[in-house]
């Protein structure tokens, strides 16, 4: 069974062949083309049906792939969401510390280079949970899990101005 989108991209491709394979056809000009003036021929007419119907079917298709694919945005953003609430945080929180902290940047580093990441860690509070090596060089989920189980710790105190 083809995917939403191979059959998608199947229906282009017919999309494409109809034009050429009318213009191929020609008409009924024995030139092959069609006729200028009061008789003029319009290749194109037995095919704005099919055309139409082609239109419909397409936009359906791309609004269900669409629909799917918010579908998915919705089901990773709670996932994302409840991620943490056993540490007794939620995302929405963090992500105003990390706004305010860093622009919600996880490469940022502070003039100075003391803090780093996207919740500005120092090295002794980025080991303090669990955390090893540059903070502003860890996946931003890992910055996410150890600012989780900072915030859990210790509430918005590590963040006195963002927390």
């Amino acid at each position: 069974m083809l995917t939403k989108r191979k059959q998608f991209t199947t229906i282009l491709l017919i999309l494409l062949a109809f034009p050429a394979a009318a213009l191929a056809a020609g008409g009924d000009d024995p030139a092959g083309g069609p006729r200028v003036g009061p008789a003029q021929v319009v290749p194109f007419a037995p095919l704005q049906k099919p055309v139409d119907r082609f239109n419909r079917l397409v936009d359906r298709i791309a609004e269900e792939i669409q629909a799917e694919e918010l579908a998915r945005a919705r089901q990773r953003e709670q996932e994302r969401e409840e991620r943490f609430t056993d540490l007794g945080v939620s995302m929405a929180t963090l992500e105003s510390i990390a706004s305010c902290e860093s622009g919600g940047d996880p490469t940022a580093v502070s003039s100075d280079g003391s803090y780093r990441g996207k919740y500005q860690f120092d090295f002794g509070t980025w080991e303090s949970v669990g955390g090893s090596g540059d903070p502003a060089a860890a996946p931003e989920a890992e910055q996410d899990y150890r600012a989780a189980l900072l915030y859990s710790r210790s509430g918005s105190s590590p963040w006195p101005i963002c927390g």
